[in-house]
């Protein structure tokens, strides 16, 4: 057995350079990477004695594989899967960011599919099992140095395997996705798509001043409205579903009570749509509002804010929905002024008793007194809790408590 100083620091000796480019051209220079001694030592001898390659490090651990590469940038990385410093998966990782011309081969005792896979995913053209033959390798070094690819027996199997059960998964996603799609379609062209309506009141009189309308999918299978709408946008139909339930409401707000408005919910995606502001346009735009989520994010304010100018033309009123529910409630009220702040049902859920988000709330009611809007409470559940934001300043509100959604009266 050779020792470890013998075959390392990694460059190869000057003869060797010689002898190679003497009998090629353009050799093809190596780097091997294994924490075994004795591996290392098979593999050097067997490249030292090919005048085609030109071996430029030998390293024992991943960290020394990255640093040989990223210094003598190799034709080809001979790494093993498992040594010191992460692994062949890290080393090829690093590898591939440093010297990204670098072809690299699997070289490992482990034929299982996880090794395989991790190496595979990590950019390897090829994995050797350790036990092939000299011939077998060489062949291997020069196709990986040629951008091709080169599997041993043993893991070719599991490579026509792996692939069938990603075609597979392809076939079903797909299969999905169709089936997921159809049905959306169906709903926005009006099956089992209706529309609710909760009423909003003045905490004080009890009189409703507005109501919200809410979408109801009467289709299986049986869930939740945001389950609908959270399915619509993964298969990129959530603005035409947002639009088909808008048109839905807004062909209601000729039976909304005189004196009262209606609250459409819009992301700010559909209601800087160019189809939403005709909709809009051919309704009674001094009644209605347009309640935009606080979760929603807006991608480009300037586009949404040249939106709202235009439906503030309509005399349409704006709404910040679920206020106090994140991080982004006053950049949302900041940039878009709005009329209308609803309280999140988690701040007005046990308000009358939790001290925290009386807090919070109060602040919010003196904000919006502050800047000329009203202030809405959502989720109204109890006299106690109805009392308490009474106590506040918030004048009007809705929740079970107030009124359920149904048909209009």
């Amino acid at each position: 057995m050779i020792a470890q100083t013998e075959i390392e620091p990694a460059p190869a000796s000057n003869s060797s350079r010689v002898r190679s480019q003497n009998l090629l051209v353009n050799p093809i220079t190596v780097m091997v990477a294994d924490d075994e001694v004795e591996v290392r030592r098979v593999l050097v001898e067997m490249i030292a004695e090919d005048p085609t390659l030109v071996l430029v490090g030998a390293a024992r651990d991943a960290d020394e594989a990255i640093e040989l590469a990223g210094t003598y940038q190799p034709d080809v990385a001979l790494l093993d899967v498992i040594m010191p410093g992460g692994g062949g998966a890290r080393a090829a990782h690093e590898i591939r960011a440093r010297s990204p011309e670098t072809k690299m081969l699997a070289f490992s005792a482990h034929r299982d599919g996880k090794s395989v896979r991790d190496m595979l995913e990590q950019g390897v053209t090829g994995y050797l099992v350790k036990g092939s033959s000299i011939e077998e390798i060489l062949h291997a070094i020069r196709r990986g140095a040629a951008g091709e690819a080169s599997l041993s027996h043993e893991v070719q199997s599991y490579v026509v395997q792996e692939f069938g059960r990603q075609a597979e998964r392809q076939r079903a996603e797909t299969s999905r996705r169709r089936l997921h799609r159809d049905r959306i379609q169906r709903v926005i062209h009006g099956e089992g798509l209706s529309i609710v309506f909760q009423p909003i009141r003045n905490l004080r009189t009890g009189i409703a001043v507005g109501f919200e309308a809410l979408a109801r999918f009467g289709i299986e299978p049986e869930r939740s409205p945001m389950a609908w709408f959270l399915e619509a946008e993964e298969i990129g139909l959530g603005r035409e579903l947002e639009l088909a339930a808008a048109q839905n409401a807004l062909d209601a707000i000729d039976r909304v009570p005189r004196q009262t408005y209606l609250s459409v919910n819009v992301s700010p995606e559909a209601a800087s749509s160019p189809r939403f502001l005709a909709m809009v346009r051919a309704t009674q735009g001094a009644r209605l509002v347009v309640e935009m989520t606080e979760h929603a994010p807006v991608l480009d304010y300037v586009v949404l804010m040249e939106a709202l100018a235009e439906l503030r033309g309509l005399r349409v009123r704006v709404a910040i929905d679920d206020a106090g529910s994140g991080y982004s409630t006053f950049r949302h009220i900041l940039e878009l002024v709005p009329d209308i702040i609803k309280l999140d049902i988690a701040l007005t859920r046990d308000i009358d008793t939790d001290v925290r988000k009386r807090a919070l709330a109060s602040a919010l009611a003196s904000f919006v007194e502050e800047i000329d809007a009203t202030i809405t409470a959502e989720g109204i559940e109890t006299r106690a809790e109805l009392e308490a934001l009474l106590e506040i300043g918030v004048e009007h509100g809705q929740g079970l408590f107030l009124g359920h959604p149904g048909p209009l009266p």
